[in-house]
């Protein structure tokens, strides 16, 4: 049975769009099943409020204080955080996972989500007084210099795939390693903040955080977005890319400046959430396959009800013990990387 798309063309502007039929019905269902993931987890805590009175007090139909002040200060938070952070470590996945042409390609495994963890926590443990407005910024930096580092040392006049693994699993250890000399001889309260947030969690995150993650999200999964076309050609392989008139350097560095900044202001909120870079976009091309205008709205929403469903997870195995959403990705993660790892050999 052959895939069927959709096509949408426009002359004034000039613009075209090619979607998978599957699309929108998926789109939906995932809409549908990213609300749900959110109103429970909304709902569940250590004082439960009904799904029904979750939705009449985000809508402001129910004005009772207490509500009001658990929904929407304690708990709305927390889950938009997991949720945002899931669609950007999802979408830069992806975006990695098509430069590479390598399914086992995810920030977290090839060392730039450490990049960006160790300069967050450079920023938490030496400069605790800076506004932390300035966090994804210091996280950008970090994930940017890891990854440039990376390419340097594994080109050898080509991109070879396994080699940039490889260096990029190498960088992860070294930073890692910094990571922890940092966190050892750092002063206790500053160390203490920066340890919960290695572990991946977006507990106690507020307001003013969503609204600092939220830009960078909105922001770079548009450019990735709108660069659908080339990532579609890269998919293909650079010599084809190359044919069809892509300049290929500047637009492997554009994508990769956008991949890493949606996972270096995701890592610099909610800490080191792994694996869902890798999951999510090998869930999403099983839904849509391979084109890229669907391809990325389905992975970022697919990441972030993964994240959503993690940190509920780890709310419910251990009650009342919570567990970080890095802790049960990582749990899911490593044995799909495995998995992975011996069907590619």
């Amino acid at each position: 049975m052959k895939d069927s798309f959709i096509i949408i063309r426009s002359n004034r502007p000039s613009f075209s769009l090619w979607l998978d039929s599957r699309v929108p019905k998926t789109l939906l269902i995932l809409i549908i099943l990213s609300l749900i993931a959110i109103t429970v987890s909304i709902s569940y805590g250590e004082y439960y409020i009904s799904p029904v009175d979750v939705i009449k007090t985000l809508w402001g139909f129910d004005t009772s204080s207490d509500f009001q002040f658990i929904i929407n200060t304690l708990r709305l938070p927390r889950t938009l955080t997991a949720w945002l952070v899931g669609m950007g470590l999802a979408i830069a996945g992806c975006t990695m996972q098509t430069i590479t042409r390598n399914p086992l390609a995810d920030p977290s495994i090839i060392g730039i989500n450490a990049g960006a963890g160790l300069a967050a926590v450079l920023f938490i443990v030496v400069f605790p007084s800076l506004p932390v407005a300035l966090l994804p910024f210091s996280a950008f930096i970090g994930g940017i210099l890891v990854a440039l580092a990376i390419y340097a040392v594994a080109w050898q006049g080509e991109n070879s795939i396994i080699r940039l693994i490889l260096v990029g699993i190498g960088f992860n250890f070294i930073v890692s390693a910094i990571t922890n000399i940092i966190t050892t001889f750092g002063e206790i309260n500053s160390v203490s903040q920066a340890l919960i947030w290695l572990t991946g969690s977006v507990y106690g995150k507020t307001m003013p955080q969503v609204w600092i993650l939220l830009p960078w999200i909105l922001v770079f999964t548009l450019v990735t977005w709108i660069m659908s076309k080339e990532l579609n050609s890269l998919n293909l392989g650079d010599n084809l890319g190359l044919g069809l008139g892509l300049p290929l350097q500047k637009t492997q560095l554009t994508l990769l400046i956008c991949s890493v900044a949606l996972s270096s202001a995701s890592v610099s909120i909610a800490g080191a959430v792994g694996f869902i870079g890798l999951i999510a976009p090998h869930i999403a091309r099983f839904l849509v396959g391979n084109t890229h205008q669907g391809l990325i709205p389905v992975t970022g929403l697919v990441g972030g009800l993964l994240v959503v469903s993690a940190d509920l997870l780890g709310r419910l195995l251990f009650t009342p013990l919570e567990l970080p959403c890095g802790i049960i990705t990582a749990i899911i993660g490593v044995p799909y990387f495995i998995f992975l790892l011996s069907k590619s050999r």
